[in-house]
């Protein structure tokens, strides 16, 4: 009688049905593999599914009123008031007296699949239980992600309900395909990387889905940020997970030129127009039609538009593509800054004195980017005037060949010819900076190893009159986009140099030591200023060269490495055209430190990054001239605020060879205020004999020195200025650079 009791209850309970969640995979045999459910975002890609739900013995069929509701409105007569609707009497419970898992036999991880459905249960033997209860038990075991598909039958017994759970386990996982196949950004060994610790096992959805989003991950922190790990979008019995990924490709390019406030229009409601052409700022684009969208290679291709000058803004717009899920036209909004500029402003050389200078410059010529610049200055011993032509691309080149032409004449006093501290010796004559100066006659050999000379005591000046052309590539392999270290050098010049004085009157030697005129000097102190003791040489010259640049910045760096190398080899067109080779090359290296920590940057406080530039720095340069027929006036130069700081401008040597090194301590003091310990060094390998008539022997240059100093460095609005002290060679003699930028 208990019995019978038991099944009535069940059956009002339970109404007859099987409580089920709807089948995730098919595992019939030998069916196909069958689609998995869409879903409806990447990071949730499965969904619970669950049968519609029975329903109860003598209630009313799903989706009808309950009995004492009131019927539903057909649009004619309102319905008549109804009174109000008692509460809903609580559902039956019923004794469970055993729960049995099926479906599982023979299945490798049957127990740990059994062990897993029966902790998702809340439902227990001997406890009493709703048809609520169990459907909660139902979804909870298919949340597990270990099953396709989850039963739940009740069965009367004589102590109680038994409940039948009937799972389909997953299959076990033996390969997951991406698709499209062979497409994508996604190595095929991320993948299996990723899946390697699942192959072998039963499928776990939810494993699944935190193995998805570690593809997600990977494609995020690879710069993809619009692809998307979706599915799966098939599941076969035989353990096959077929994934699909839509990476988010560029449908386009557009260029939009843009006010500063970000308007497309001007003030009389008109497009904005541009004066840069469209495809000089789409050839500095990597994102091409039909290229997968990657966040970072858009942040380079920006860093490259701010490179070129021509702009103070770039903003990105990212436009969906209708009906083309995935695809996006990048929209890059330019606003343009002026580039025309007039400056001027006066300044100090050894070679010019004081001079004033004017420069005008148009940096976007045409909107080609073209660079036409023209530069003059008057200086109390010199002038300068040049026009230049730079183009930083040339259009249509893969390798991003830059080409630059110059015109070009000067007239200063080279300093080969001059000194300041050096001292000139003949014999109990001393004196200290001396100049050559011109002969203006033909000198008298009047014997005993004399001449007769007269001087107006003009220093030597050199005239300079010429052009040259120059290439510069890139070794990128032809991708224009390529961050390449080395680049290549082709340079041809050609220029006519004529000795004179300043007021230009040709003068083809020099004395140095005469005190009167005419006044009688050794041989040896009478030169050649220029090859052949002509008026005038013609320098016809090609140059080859190469760079190495590692640096991580390029106006302070702390980090990397730079090498040059080059030769440059002059050919004779005449008579006064000489023929020799000059070879030259420099490395730098840069070693980061933090030692001194008076910058409140380099003491960061816990959190804070730490803002500290510091660096030990290296350079070793050297060159020579091969042949014999060297004017003199192309004789290597030491000393100076570029070369041994303690000395005056090729005060040190001038030489057929030389080598130079220098070690510098680089470190912050306030924000736009740095320092500087440093120590040069110099020689010309006693080669000053091997120049013609032997100009910095005869002047009482060393040839040979060092030089420790200190500096500061100031950051302006044009530019950084360098302030220096050094000593010559530790003695008293202390002389003051000022320079722009660091000397290397």
């Amino acid at each position: 009688m208990a019995g019978m009791l038991a099944s009535k209850a069940v059956l009002t309970l339970l109404g007859l049905g099987v409580l089920a969640a709807g089948p995730a995979f098919a595992q019939t045999e030998p069916a196909p593999s069958t689609p998995a459910p869409a879903t409806p975002a990447p990071t949730t890609p499965f969904s619970e599914q669950t049968d519609t739900p029975f329903p109860l013995p003598g209630g009313p069929a799903p989706g009808s009123p309950a009995p004492g509701s009131p019927a539903p409105s057909t649009g004619g007569e309102p319905p008549a008031a109804q009174p109000p609707a008692a509460e809903s009497p609580a559902e039956p419970q019923v004794l469970i007296a055993e729960v049995v898992i099926e479906g599982l036999e023979g299945h490798p991880d049957a127990d740990r699949l059994a062990i897993a459905a029966y902790e998702a249960m809340g439902t227990i033997p001997g406890s009493r239980v709703t048809r609520s209860q169990l459907e909660t038990d139902l979804a909870a075991i298919f949340a597990t992600g270990w099953f396709s598909d989850v039963r739940i039958q009740p069965q009367d017994g004589p102590l109680g309900v038994r409940l039948i759970v009937s799972v389909v386990p997953n299959p076990v996982l033996s390969r997951i395909t991406v698709e499209p196949a062979g497409e994508l950004k996604l190595p095929e060994a991320v993948v299996a990387d990723t899946f390697a610790p699942d192959y072998g096992r039963t499928l776990n959805l939810k494993t699944l889905q935190t193995r998805m989003q570690e593809l997600q991950t990977w494609y995020t922190d690879q710069g993809y940020s619009l692809a998307r790990v979706t599915g799966p979008s098939r599941v076969s019995p035989n353990g096959v997970v077929e994934l699909t990924v839509r990476e988010g490709t560029v449908q386009g390019v557009e260029v939009q030129f843009i006010t500063s406030d970000g308007s497309a229009t001007n003030d009389k409601g008109e497009p904005v127009r541009g004066k840069t052409k469209p495809w000089v700022i789409t050839r500095e684009v990597s994102l091409q039609a039909g290229s997968v969208f990657n966040r970072r290679q858009l942040e380079d291709d920006i860093r490259r538009l701010y490179g070129t000058g021509l702009f103070s803004d770039v903003r990105v717009t990212l436009r969906p593509v209708p009906a083309q899920p995935g695809e996006v036209v990048v929209v890059l909004g330019i606003v343009e800054q002026s580039s025309g500029s007039l400056s001027g402003g006066v300044g100090f050389s050894q070679s010019q004195g004081v001079f004033g200078q004017i420069q005008l410059q148009d940096s976007n010529l045409l909107g080609r980017a073209w660079d036409l610049g023209t530069n003059i200055s008057y200086g109390q011993f010199g002038g300068l005037g040049d026009i230049t032509f730079f183009d930083p691309w040339i259009k249509g080149d893969r390798h991003r060949t830059s080409f630059r032409a110059r015109a070009f004449f000067s007239r200063e006093l080279p300093q080969i010819f001059q000194s300041r501290n050096s001292v000139f010796k003949d014999g109990s004559q001393r004196i200290r900076g001396a100049d050559f100066e011109v002969v203006t006659n033909d000198p008298l050999d009047i014997g005993g190893g004399d001449q007769l000379v007269r001087t107006n005591f003009d220093s030597v000046a050199i005239e300079r009159v010429g052009a040259s052309v120059q290439f510069v590539r890139p070794i990128n392999g032809g991708d224009p986009f390529k961050e390449a270290p080395w680049r290549l050098i082709l340079a041809f010049g050609g220029q006519e140099v004529t000795p004179m004085n300043f007021s230009g009157s040709k003068f083809s030697q020099a004395v140095v030591g005469a005190t009167k005129s005419p006044d009688v000097v050794p041989n040896r102190q009478v030169i050649c200023i220029a090859y052949n003791c002509a008026s005038e040489n013609q320098l016809l010259s090609f140059r080859i060269g190469a760079t190495y640049n590692s640096l991580d910045d390029a106006r302070n760096p702390t980090r990397g490495n730079f090498f040059s190398l080059s030769t440059e080899q002059f050919i004779s067109v005449g008579e006064d055209s000489p023929t020799f080779n000059r070879v030259r090359g420099s490395f730098s290296h840069f070693i980061p430190v933090n030692w001194l920590k008076i910058y409140k940057g380099c003491r960061p406080a816990p959190g804070e990054p730490e803002d500290c530039k510091q660096a030990l720095a290296f350079q070793v340069s050297g060159g020579t001239l091969i042949g014999d027929e060297i004017p003199p006036y192309e004789a290597f130069c030491l000393g100076g605020g570029n070369s041994v700081r303690g000395y005056f401008d090729c005060d040190l040597g001038v030489g057929k060879s030389f080598a130079e090194f220098t070690v510098e301590y680089r470190f912050p003091l306030f924000s736009i205020v740095s320092g500087s310990v440093f120590f040069d060094a110099g020689t010309t390998f006693g080669t000053q004999s091997d120049i013609p008539g032997n100009p910095g022997g005869l002047l009482g240059k060393s040839g040979e020195g060092y030089s420790p100093g200190i500096g500061v460095i100031v950051t302006t609005p044009v530019g950084p200025l360098r302030l220096e002290v050094a000593s010559e060679n530790f003695t008293s003699e202390w002389r003051f650079n000022l320079g722009v930028g660091w000397k290397f």
